[in-house]
This record gives structure tokens, C-alpha cells and sequence, in this order.
């Protein structure tokens, strides 16, 4: 089961982390911000695609040491 979870968590995890990277790129220009229209409010930032691929690569390092360990106990 850990096996199959690495790799999707590693490229979700790198697929926000290139969102976080694009998007604060656009927001320091001005050209795109995650804002509603009708509120103005920030419904999302860089910050939580970020927080999402600290998520992600954390998931997949753990399964990968925990699938790790079982191949080497058996």
C-alpha cells in the first residue's frame, strides 16, 4: 500500500509547489491574484498551495520509510 502512495504524493507535491511558485510570481507583478469579485476576499493564496506540497512530501516520505522498513524486516 505505501509503495503505491509515494509517487503520487511526490508529483502532487511538486505540482504545488510549481502552482505556489507561478502564482506569487503573478501576485508580485499584479497580474493575477485569487481574489473573489463580488467580495474582494482572497479565497486562496500561494501560501496554501505551499502548505499543501509541505503536506504532500511529507505524506510520501513517511510512506516511503515506512514501506522501507517492512521490505527490510522481511
Amino acid at each position: 500500500m505505501e509503495k503505491r502512495l509515494v509517487t503520487p504524493a511526490y508529483w502532487i507535491g511538486i505540482f504545488c509547489v510549481v502552482v505556489a511558485i507561478v502564482t506569487r510570481g503573478l501576485a508580485m507583478v499584479g497580474v493575477f491574484t485569487l481574489q473573489s469579485a463580488s467580495t474582494g476576499k482572497v479565497w486562496a493564496s500561494y501560501r496554501d498551495f505551499l502548505e499543501a506540497a509541505i503536506l504532500f512530501f511529507v505524506m510520501a516520505i513517511a510512506s516511503a520509510v515506512i514501506a522501507w522498513d517492512k521490505e527490510r524486516k522481511a
